[in-house]
């Protein structure tokens, strides 16, 4: 089950908090009141941060699909050389 934990408490049972976090049960930290950190399972942090679709699958569905885009470069000098 989730808990909140006062950083102090926390530090003091940190095997406890970990053991709750590796079963699956994120646990809040808080310092002085305020919820300020969350402790996870790594397992959870790699699903929740792994993206969630492909970069190719990202592309394809891309509302600019089909678009034809001129993508042509500019060839004019970025600035005049300085005079003499």
């Amino acid at each position: 089950m989730k808990k909140t934990w006062q950083l102090q408490e926390a530090k003091n049972k940190l095997s406890q908090v970990m053991d709750a976090a590796v079963d699956g049960y994120p646990q809040v930290i808080t310092r002085r009141g305020v919820e300020t950190a969350v402790l996870l399972s790594y397992e959870d942090y790699r699903r929740l941060s792994a993206p969630s679709t492909t970069l190719a699958e990202f592309f394809r569905a891309s509302p600019l699909v089909g678009v034809d885009l001129e993508l042509r470069r500019d060839t004019s000098p970025s600035r005049r050389p300085p005079a003499l």
